[in-house]
């Protein structure tokens, strides 16, 4: 089977329904969750997809979050936060001097900066620290 040739080749296989994605595709948030669970399903194939991907390819996500504008960004797995930090610039990594770091979900649960260093869920890692995925981090640097 295909299945036994990939595992044969240390790769992987992931069964697409095309046209389950095609409905999908084609619902509101709300339509799109009561089908899947009506199929027995969690999410869509495209989620467990790149998820599966970003395994496969050792990929993580951290995130920066600002008033402006929250953004993903993609870095290998055990990546040093200044090499993490250069993602966004090389003067980032070059002037490198802390990463404030929360996990996404208690950035989510605690809401504001106050509120997550109230609980202690807010902590400075330095330059040996290796960004997590789904971190949210705010570097500090010099320039």
């Amino acid at each position: 089977s295909l299945v036994t040739f990939a595992q044969n080749k240390n790769s992987h296989v992931m069964p697409i329904n095309a046209s389950l994605e095609a409905d999908l595709s084609l619902l509101d948030e709300d339509e799109a969750s009561v089908f899947l669970e009506d199929m027995g399903l969690s999410e869509a194939i495209l989620e467990r997809f790149v998820q599966q991907a970003y395994s496969f390819l050792g990929l993580e996500t951290y995130f920066t979050v600002g008033p402006k504008e929250a953004r993903a960004w993609t870095i290998d797995k055990c990546t040093p936060a200044p090499k993490a930090a250069g993602k966004i610039h090389s003067d980032f990594e070059r002037g490198f001097i802390a990463a404030e770091v929360v996990s996404y979900r208690d950035y989510v649960e605690y809401k504001s900066e106050p509120s997550l260093k109230k609980a202690g869920k807010w902590r400075t890692e330095g330059k040996t620290y290796l960004v997590e995925d789904g971190d949210v981090v705010l570097f500090r640097f010099n320039v």
